[in-house]
């Protein structure tokens, strides 16, 4: 892929080995700081999926995941597509309407059928954060911090990120981690349940390789449906989380003695 082409893909590879799908964030020079061509180019991924991927894996080239925005999507000026000062001038709809759009680039990392995990190095902050965050498993180099710091810029976290934090660290932290600002380090990821594993640098392509082994040893369709219950785990109450335990296990009971 040509640099034109990657910029027009807002500097977004991706690569499918089988049941695998590699989404990689290739602006190594500017910290693959993002833009709203790299939300669509997420979103477009997602909705093209193809339905033989079990593992989609998102990285960042060069040293860091991501930086966040790009630096010129700060710009005031209202001429800046994309830009903070473009979206302010809008109508609220349609400013909103963008920004549901922007979302789609990371809601689909959680949709069923696939189990989605980023390979976090360097710095995540804010977009950056908010897209290892939309992912179901991270894990990180130690030398990687994640961030979010919109808070402190007069902004909020508008890309999926509150969710997925608040269902991982719970309220009290997440709220003190949005509005600090602070970084918080691998190690302190590691403790808090913001990373699943925490290995060096050197060892991350290793540790990334045996986890989409063991993810995709698992028959497909008990992976499948597991991972569907734990996700629905986290919203349901006890007697409907029980009821879709039994639906699922009936069904995987039926297939087993049907093959």
């Amino acid at each position: 892929m040509t640099s034109d082409e990657l910029a027009n893909n807002g500097w977004v590879r991706a690569q499918q080995d089988g049941a695998v799908l590699t989404v990689t964030l290739d602006r190594p020079d500017q910290l693959n700081a993002q833009t709203p061509a790299t939300w669509s180019t997420l979103a477009r991924i997602g909705a093209s999926l193809d339905d033989a991927v079990r593992v989609v894996v998102v990285r960042g080239a060069g040293r860091s995941f991501s930086a966040g925005l790009d630096r010129g999507l700060f710009s005031p000026e209202p001429g800046v597509p994309g830009g903070l000062g473009d979206l302010g001038r809008r109508p609220t709809a349609e400013a909103e309407d963008r920004i549901r759009e922007y979302q789609e680039g990371f809601r689909w990392l959680r949709r069923p059928g696939i189990v989605s995990v980023a390979a976090v190095q360097g710095h995540a902050i804010g977009a950056g954060c908010q897209l290892a965050l939309a992912c179901d498993l991270r894990i990180l180099t130690d030398d990687a911090s994640l961030r979010l710091p919109e808070a402190t810029l007069g902004l909020v976290p508008d890309l999926t990120g509150t969710s997925t934090l608040v269902e991982l660290v719970g309220y009290s932290r997440a709220l003190e981690i949005c509005l600090t600002g602070r970084a918080v380090k691998a190690t302190e990821a590691h403790a808090i349940g913001l990373a699943n594993l925490v290995v060096p640098a050197a060892e991350l392509d290793g540790a990334v390789a045996d986890l989409i082994a063991a993810l995709t040893a698992v028959p497909v369709n008990a992976s499948r449906a597991t991972a569907e219950l734990v996700r629905s785990a986290v919203r349901n109450d006890f007697p409907t989380q029980d009821a879709a335990e039994r639906a699922a296990q009936v069904l995987r009971l039926q297939e087993l003695a049907a093959s």
